[in-house]
């Protein structure tokens, strides 16, 4: 792996709370969150979606820089080719190939051209923000499977997990996405069904296991955890990120939020003002009585596996 930074990748089933902890990470010194990097290709590209800070993905000095470090220019970068590439590998059925496949051989071959993408990108991003980490919500267990291939155990994993009932209910809502341009495919955020929501909180948390057996460094949080016990969650996930001594209490002091470029993810990210931490059970109450129990059916056993 480059030295000049190290990739702290947050992966987890959607809507379990990971832009949270991303933002808390992204204020603490030598560390760069730089959102859902996965979505930069079309939204911040082809769609021109509001970076973090509010403005036009075009108009953001800060990915302006990026792109001119990373691609001598994003009109250098041919993302047809990145989005091409992301089809035939970075999707969730090529998972059982990209975790059993040798290091040679056509997936190899394309997970090392796709990733040569994101390496670009995350170099140049350590360039522009001076940052000695950096911090990727992407979520997917596909894009992390692809990354293990080209960085190994330079690769920090953490596994956000959170109980599925909430994740169903959260994936049942309607909601805008701020972010949205005149030119988005997706103005609102994505919806699905509690039972499609639980057989995907499933698969990716098992791929995301399956991942630190192959030898991934990986720490698991679990949300309910993290808002029961901010400082002492926090304290771990920085140790385990790369943060030397102690890190602020984020249960016990809202902190500070700089204007950060985050791509894609959770409204939040334009909330301004201090970060806190607010714990949301909604769902004990909204999800309705027989959603809540094909969701509990559905996800029993691995349910277990986590302590729900």
């Amino acid at each position: 792996m480059d030295g000049a930074y190290r990739l702290v990748f947050v992966g987890g089933m959607g809507r379990s709370g990971s832009t949270l902890i991303e933002r808390l990470l992204g204020e603490l010194p030598g560390f760069c969150s730089v959102g859902e990097t996965v979505h930069l290709w079309r939204r911040g590209l082809l769609e021109n979606e509001l970076c973090g800070c509010g403005r036009p993905f075009a108009d953001c000095g800060f990915w302006t820089e990026v792109g001119m470090r990373a691609f001598g220019g994003w009109e250098h970068l041919d993302v047809r080719e990145v989005l091409r590439l992301k089809a035939g590998i970075d999707r969730t059925r090529y998972l059982p190939v990209l975790l059993h496949a040798s290091d040679r051989g056509a997936v190899a071959a394309r997970g090392e051209c796709y990733t040569a993408f994101y390496h670009r990108l995350y170099s140049a991003v350590a360039q522009v923000s001076g940052a000695r980490v950096i911090v990727d919500a992407s979520k997917h267990a596909s894009l992390a499977a692809c990354l293990r291939r080209r960085y190994g155990t330079g690769m920090r994993l953490l596994h956000v997990v959170r109980d599925p009932r909430a994740v169903a209910y959260s994936w049942g809502k309607r909601l805008p996405r701020p972010s949205a341009s005149a030119a988005s495919s997706e103005p609102e955020m994505a919806r699905c069904s509690p039972g499609r929501a639980a057989v995907r909180w499933m698969a990716q948390n098992a791929y995301l296991d399956a991942l630190a057996r192959r030898g991934v460094p990986t720490l698991r949080v679990r949300y309910e955890d993290f808002v029961a016990d901010p400082g002492g969650e926090f304290g771990r996930i920085a140790a385990f990120a790369g943060y030397e001594g102690r890190p602020p209490d984020p249960g016990e002091e809202r902190l500070p939020a700089a204007e950060g470029h985050a791509i894609s993810g959770n409204p939040m990210r334009f909330s301004p003002g201090p970060v806190g931490v607010r714990a949301d059970h909604g769902w004990r109450e909204g999800l309705a009585p027989w959603r809540r129990s094909l969701v509990s059916a559905v996800t029993a056993g691995h349910r277990r596996r986590y302590g729900y």
